[in-house]
């Protein structure tokens, strides 16, 4: 019985394939633009026999495959991990090269220079910038497929290009000839690349901007869907590590009698780990016999002299340097703070967020003499090849990571030191060295995903604001305390400045008018720390969006009046997304039922603009968020219903972070969450209903994976005060010390 192991997002050679896929990258190379010309990309069979190989699918470039039965393969080089890009990408491409929509797949590309950012430089998922950043780049890769069809079918017909035409898969020519893309494919491939091309016109769109079902909804629905955690090759064995309870310490003895007497277990070895830690793995046939190994280890952990973090005793220390200024980040004048006739000041606390995406951790490693191929769902492959390279002690051109599917992430699957990548070989190195050869498998559990960090930082703010008798804010001193998630990262460079790191105060002041003195102070803790969805706006939308709701409510001011009053009326997107909220939820015109108030925010993150008007109601001290309204504006919405999707599944886990238990504390080092059942996730109960409307525009499409999530939080906020009169100062929400 012949089976297929099948990766559908790899770009690897099965035995018998006529072109390599290093010749596929030289000739990706040799183009300097990432068009490859006249190469065969077979299909992703790590494991099949030669006899298995598939046909031959031809491609006219390294990120568009056109096979004879008219079907079109894009090449996405984002991870896929629920925001929508195996389908958004794919409808640049298909527009341009206009094909039948219904004809189009997708697939996830592996590491490989020809797949980096065109703006980052560096192959990732992140910054909410597929779209914004591969718009022109996608619609140009179909609109030279199409020139070279197109030259293809005039040469088969003797005219000229300018007489043929195009129309969903097909060319036709001046006397009724008709030639599939399909048909063509081949021929297309000998065509010159064009060195230029004009891309559609917005009125000319038949795909871009219509609400399109995603190409992968069928199959995550129906369970046929493979996630990285369900990719298992023949002969694997599954691996669970017994990682340090404080970070970065070292195992200073452990027993494994017991752990190597369970049925299916064949190794138990000590490895390195992530910021000089070392743990213990138990690998076995299984993952129940792999995990209850690793419930009969007993191990003598050494901390040494690391640092052992408490929340309690940090946020006190936070808030103390909190009352001294920082690195500073503006300056303005607040020689009227003091003699201003309304005063407001606070001190706002933000805890550690762990990430918990639905599909926790997990690696493939086969590692051989001279290669090793990896299967992950990562937000970065490129770097992830390297760290993984260093690890196994190759070059990068012999590690494949072959990117795969995955169920969340929110910024955990993109580690600059690529952590849980390198210990999945470090893992694989052990077993070698062990004498035993075949893929290992690395599963973190629930547990492991909540315990072994990385997490959003925790921040403190101090405000102090001084209000005008007119309700004008003439004096606003603000500084802000908390660890950097770009320090010691590539992004250093561009990313910390004069001592700050700028994704700490992303998001502070603007579009407000506003004479904000604003300072920062970057602490160390040994808690490892990574930006989480809308990294530093997480905690600054909701600074920013409760104080100015509270100055308006001083200066007696209706908030959304007050807000508008603020916004220089040349921050056009902020006050277009706000009225269309505000238009839509019929903020100040309905009547809303007793017991129930608005909340209003705003915020502009990754170029993108979200207002939200709330309704929410206190019932018993417990809030709850019933409608949201969200106005957005991210210039031209490419597809409708990801927007939504975006918007909606922003809201849910913004909602989460208010509720009690969301957050993640430590005592003496060591975290304290470790699963659901003392760890709050928003669930379904809580979700609001939520309705997303857009602002039009014909402008470059700009992020929209994370600018959902910052202004729900203090809309919500906001809202409670209206019923309760209190301020909340902390997140998750507490109205008992309110």
């Amino acid at each position: 019985m012949k089976k297929e192991w099948i990766n559908h997002t790899a770009l690897v050679r099965p035995a018998g394939a006529a072109v390599s896929r290093r010749g596929f990258l030289k000739a990706g190379a040799l183009t300097g633009g990432g068009l490859v010309l006249g190469f065969v990309m077979p299909g992703a069979k790590r494991f099949a026999h030669a006899a298995e190989a598939p046909k031959p699918v031809y491609a006219p470039n390294a990120f568009l495959r056109i096979a004879p039965d008219n079907s079109v393969t894009v090449m996405v080089n984002r991870l896929e991990f629920g925001q929508g890009v195996n389908t958004s990408l794919p409808m640049l491409i298909a527009e341009d090269l206009d094909c039948d929509w219904a004809q189009v797949r997708s697939a996830l590309a592996p590491a490989a220079d020809v797949y980096k950012d065109p703006v980052f430089g560096m192959q990732m998922t992140g910054g909410s910038g597929t779209i914004a950043h591969s718009f022109v780049q996608y619609r140009e890769i179909g609109a030279k497929a199409r020139l070279m069809l197109i030259g293809a079918a005039a040469e088969r017909w003797q005219v000229t290009p300018a007489q043929c035409r195009t129309a969903k898969g097909f060319v036709m020519g001046p006397a009724g000839q008709k030639a599939s893309y399909g048909a063509l494919a081949d021929a297309a491939m000998r065509q010159p690349m064009p060195a230029s091309v004009t891309l559609k016109a917005q009125k000319e769109f038949a795909i871009i901007g219509k609400p399109t079902r995603r190409i992968d909804a069928r199959v995550k629905s129906n369970g046929k869907q493979q996630f990285g955690i369900d990719f298992t090759p023949p002969n694997t064995k599954v691996a669970l590590v017994a990682r340090p309870p404080v970070f970065g310490a070292k195992v200073a003895s452990f027993d494994a009698s017991k752990a190597r007497a369970i049925k299916g277990v064949i190794e138990v070895l000590e490895v390195p780990l992530d910021r000089g830690g070392r743990g213990v793995v138990v690998i076995a046939d299984g993952y129940w016999p792999a995990k209850t190994g690793r419930d009969a280890l007993v191990i003598d952990w050494d901390a040494g002299s690391l640092e052992k973090v408490s929340s309690a005793a940090q946020m006190a220390q936070f808030a103390t340097l909190a009352k001294t200024a920082g690195a500073s980040v503006k300056t303005a004048d607040l020689s009227k703070l003091a003699s201003a006739p309304k005063k407001i000041s606070a001190l706002y606390e933000f805890p550690y967020l762990a990430h918990a995406p639905m599909e926790p951790l997990n690696c493939v490693v086969d590692l051989g003499d001279a290669s090793c191929t990896i299967w992950t769902g990562t937000q970065f492959p490129g770097g992830d090849q390297a760290a993984a390279a260093a690890a196994a002690g190759l070059k990068p051109e012999q590690v494949t990571v072959n990117t795969m599917m995955a169920g969340g992430g929110f910024g955990r699957r993109g580690v600059p030191n690529a952590d849980y990548v390198t210990e999945a070989v470090h893992v694989a190195k052990a077993y070698r060295a062990a004498g035993k050869t075949g893929p290992v498998k690395v599963i973190w559990s629930r547990e492991d995903d909540i315990k072994g960090g990385y997490y959003r930082p925790s921040h403190v703010h101090r405000a102090d604001i001084g209000i005008g008798a007119d309700g004008k804010i003439v004096a606003w001193d603000h500084t802000i305390v908390g660890q950097s998630i770009m320090t010691g990262t590539m992004f250093e460079g561009f990313g910390v400045k004069n001592g700050v790191d700028n994704t700490m105060v992303e998001g502070m002041g603007a579009p407000y008018e506003v004479p904000l003195n604003l300072t920062a102070h970057i602490v160390k803790a040994n808690v490892p720390v990574l930006w989480w969805r809308s990294v530093g706006s997480t905690h600054t939308a909701f600074v920013m969006e409760t104080l100015i709701d509270e100055a308006a409510h001083a200066a007696g001011v209706d908030p959304v009046a007050y807000r508008k009053g603020l916004i220089d009326p040349r921050h056009v997107r902020h006050l277009a997304a706000l009225d269309l909220a505000v238009a839509k939820s019929g903020y100040g015109k309905r009547k809303l039922a007793k017991g129930r108030a608005w909340g209003v925010a705003m915020h502009e993150s990754f170029n993108t603009v979200v207002a939200f008007v709330v309704e929410a109601s206190v019932t018993k001290g417990v809030p709850k968020l019933h409608q949201v309204f969200a106005g957005v504006h991210c210039n031209l919405a490419v597809n409708p219903m990801t927007i939504e999707a975006q918007v909606q599944g922003a809201v849910l886990m913004a909602l989460g972070t208010t509720l009690p238990g969301s957050a993640i504390t430590l005592k003496d080092g060591v975290v304290e969450q470790q699963n659901f059942g003392d760890f709050t996730v928003a669930r379904m109960p809580d979700m609001p209903k939520v309705e997303v409307f857009t602002v039009a525009s014909s402008e470059a499409p700009t992020g929209m994976g994370e600018p959902g999530l910052p202004p729900l939080a203090p809309a919500f906020a906001n809202a409670i005060f209206r019923l309760t009169g209190k301020r909340l100062r902390k997140l998750p929400f507490d109205l008992a010390s309110a």
